[in-house]
């Protein structure tokens, strides 16, 4: 196990380290290495400054002088460049993997992969591992260029002891240093080991200390009164979590650093000796003597801690490792699809669910469902809650694949379609649709990002909208943020807020997307600003492909195609005047819920 991973760590350095660039890479090697050799020549020249002092050769010791300072502060002045370079080296290393992190979880995996708890989990190590309180992989690939600096001096001093005293008291330094070395590394692996277990742990605590340190969650929190109950909750999770990884350590790291601290005073007494019996028998210099008393003693501090590259080399690359077992989690997920092609026009005649069934692990949701959503016409999903509703969405958008049968797009299964390509054809308003708290032409114009700076677009859209007169009542126009958390702010409505997701679907539309599609993001509304939203909507995309999810029946009449939805299958299909004449489920559930909102709604009266 610990093989494997070590060799796994020293591939993903191998991996990560060309990410820096060429050009860089070289440039910190290089200064390592001559950060690395400076102490020999430091030892190397005041041997000869005490030899020349006995020898009174004044000329000579002032040389010596001069080369023993100036190794010294060389060195001194080149450790601010390899700090520097190190963190070019980190910056550049996390930006590549950051991105990478960012496409994969946003982009390649599958929903069904981010539903998992063991995939999730790694999906926040690798994302917690970036955010600079831990070391990061960028910190990896920079530690062990620093051991190139570690590893020069400990092999410069070996060649000295080598020279002065021979080849076994060189061979005995250096084995001492390599296996002391050894035992920090394999204590510091079972530490990581002991961190990627306790997962699960870290993040619930993570999660709790959020919840108490977000001020988004302070109005729940005060009204509630839970503040005792987080507090306690987040403490005892946090002290079991910590109890776990102190008495872990101290497991791991006690008697191993007993063990290699004798390893380290044997080694070091031996070369000692070696030392003592050739001084004592005349055959060292006063040269020999001072070379190698002073490297002697560098293979022995070589059980110390090193800050430049411990840490960072252990800990640093969990959350690279984190990364590629979420994207391999992921590609299990996605499966391979060989013949996914993109799109390369939009919908010409229909989208049908053809027998499909899906489900959430044990629990099915669509059970055969069977529906055609015809192109340039307006349908209408509605049911009650837990019909499944929601759940077609997410396979129209090629969120999921279903568990059996297809989706089709004219006669094309979905799952053959590229579902970048695809989803670039989709415009969707979500229930929990995101409230950017960016400026007012952001949230518009994400709907297409290259029209984000176009602002008579962005104006067009909001227009159609109906989000005119509210850009014109901001403070800053369009540049305004929406949120009263950034100077000049300010905070939406939810009908506010309604008319700008529209406005940025709108303007999705403007660059190309197809099929639209709302999934009841009007559910906080009342019923009147519900069914004027829908009936804006309605005119805004007639002639186009829209897809609409409510569970207010009213507020959908004016579809071209009402579909009834009941434990995961179409029960009813058709106009709202024909289900009405039908009267069937469609008809006894749109007057039942006439009579709760019949007085606050004129669009019912007609039906009481």
């Amino acid at each position: 196990m610990r093989f494997g991973r070590a060799t796994a760590d020293a591939a993903a350095i191998l991996e990560l380290a060309p990410k820096a660039g060429a050009g860089l890479l070289g440039a910190s090697i290089g200064l390592n290495v001559l950060i690395g050799a400076l102490p020999a020549a430091f030892i190397l020249w005041t041997g000869v400054m005490f030899q020349r002092l006995v020898q009174a050769d004044t000329q000579a010791l002032a040389v010596a002088i001069a080369l023993a300072i100036g190794s010294f502060v060389l060195q001194q002045l080149l450790v601010p460049f390899q700090l520097a370079l190190a963190e070019m080296v980190t910056r550049r290393v996390d930006g590549r993997c950051i991105r990478r992190v960012m496409l994969s979880a946003l982009v390649d995996a599958p929903m069904s992969a981010l539903d998992e708890q063991k995939t999730a989990n790694r999906l926040a190590d690798a994302r917690d591992g970036f955010d600079r309180v831990q070391p990061t992989p960028g910190d990896a690939v920079a530690g062990t260029l620093a051991l190139i600096a570690r590893y020069t001096h400990l092999a410069t001093a070996a060649v000295l002891i080598g020279v002065v005293l021979g080849i076994l008291p060189g061979v005995i330094a250096t084995a001492t240093a390599i296996v002391i070395r050894t035992g920090q590394r394999r204590s510091l692996a079972r530490f990581s080991q002991l961190w990627d277990g306790l997962a699960g742990e870290r993040r619930m605590a993570v999660y709790l200390r959020g919840l108490l340190t977000t001020p988004q969650w302070a109005k729940d929190i005060r009204v509630l009164r839970i503040l005792p109950w987080l507090r306690n909750r987040h403490d005892g999770d946090s002290g079991g979590y910590l109890a776990l990884l102190w008495s872990g350590r101290r497991r791991i790291c006690f008697a191993p650093f007993l063990r290699y601290a004798l390893v380290a005073l044997v080694g070091g007494a031996l070369t000692m000796v070696i030392l003592a019996r050739e001084a004592a028998g005349g055959g060292l210099s006063l040269l020999d003597l001072s070379l190698a008393i002073q490297a002697a003693l560098v293979p022995i501090r070589y059980g110390v801690y090193f800050p430049e590259s411990d840490v960072k080399t252990q800990v640093g690359l969990q959350a690279y490792h984190a990364m590629v077992e979420f994207e391999r989690a992921a590609a299990r997920a996605a499966g391979v699809r060989t013949t996914a092609r993109a799109v390369l026009e939009p919908p010409r005649r229909a989208i049908r669910f053809d027998d499909v069934v899906f489900g959430y692990g044990e629990k099915t949701v669509l059970r055969g469902l069977d529906l055609e959503i015809p192109v340039g016409r307006s349908t209408a999903v509605v049911g009650l809650n837990g019909a499944g509703k929601t759940t077609l969405v997410k396979l129209l958008a090629r969120f999921y694949d279903p568990d059996a049968g297809r989706v089709l797009v004219d006669g094309v299964d979905l799952r053959d379609i590229d579902p970048r390509a695809w989803q670039r054809s989709l415009s969707v308003i979500f229930q929990d649709f995101v409230r950017y708290e960016l400026g007012a032409a952001d949230n518009i114009g994400l709907g297409a990002p290259d029209l984000i700076h176009d602002e008579a677009a962005l104006l067009a859209a909001a227009e159609r909208a109906g989000a005119g007169e509210l850009l014109r009542s901001l403070p800053g126009g369009l540049s305004t943020p929406l949120s009263r958390a950034y100077s000049g702010g300010r905070d939406l409505s939810g009908g506010e807020w309604q008319r700008i997701s529209l406005a940025r679907a709108l303007l999705a539309v403007d660059r190309g997307a197809s099929v639209l599609i709302l999934d009841e993001p009007t559910a906080q509304l009342d019923v009147r600003a519900e069914a004027e939203f829908y009936d804006r909507f309605l005119t805004l995309t007639q002639g186009l492909t829209t897809v609409v999810i409510s569970h207010r029946f009213s507020t959908v009449r004016r579809a071209d195609q009402i579909v009834v939805l009941e434990g995961g299958q179409v029960v009813e299909c058709g106009s709202h005047d024909g289900l009405m004449r039908l009267d069937g489920r469609y008809a006894g559930l749109f007057r039942l819920q006439a009579q709760r909102f019949g007085d606050h709604d004129p669009s019912l009266e007609a039906t009481r």
